[in-house]
């Protein structure tokens, strides 16, 4: 017997937010590899390697940021990073359980990004904010519909046989 056509989409997308929390959570320790190193010599190498010009904005901004970055800073960030990536497992987890509180979670925390995501397609449109807008944009459509649907079933419910 297989799962219910909305368990598979709710799977789908506890897959997605698993391996949103994966990545920053390897982000994370990435950063605590920082430790005790030079972190702008590290930033200058990766620049140009990547044949990128230091003297341009972005590449200088990357540099000038890995250059301030003190113990203190690595271990609050990388502090951030498991925070967030816990609170992703633990939404990945109550998709995949078809849980109520957790369609409610990935609608809002997918919703928070939308405004940004919007100001920066309107500001700077790139393949990377398209493609996040409309995966975000899909998402929280999907759980807003979930949770509708559920909403006007339980109504129907209670509205008995002859309501």
């Amino acid at each position: 017997m297989s799962a219910p056509p909305h368990h598979k989409g709710l799977r789908s997308v506890a897959v997605l937010e698993a391996f949103k929390g994966a990545v920053v959570l390897l982000a994370g320790f990435g950063l605590l590899s920082f430790l005790g190193r030079d972190a702008e010599a590290f930033a200058g190498h990766l620049v140009q390697r990547l044949h990128l010009n230091p003297a341009n904005r972005y590449p200088q901004i990357f540099i000038t940021a890995m250059a301030q970055l003190e113990d203190a800073h690595l271990w609050a960030l990388a502090g951030l990073a498991a925070l967030y990536a816990a609170i992703r497992f633990v939404e990945a987890y109550g998709l995949w359980r078809a849980r109520r509180w957790a369609e409610w979670l990935a609608a809002l925390s997918g919703a928070i990004y939308i405004p940004f995501e919007l100001y920066e397609f309107f500001r700077q449109p790139a393949a990377l904010i398209i493609g996040a807008l409309v995966m975000n944009l899909v998402v929280v459509g999907y759980m807003v519909w979930l949770l509708t649907e559920s909403l006007r079933r339980r109504k129907a419910a209670a509205a008995g046989p002859m309501g």
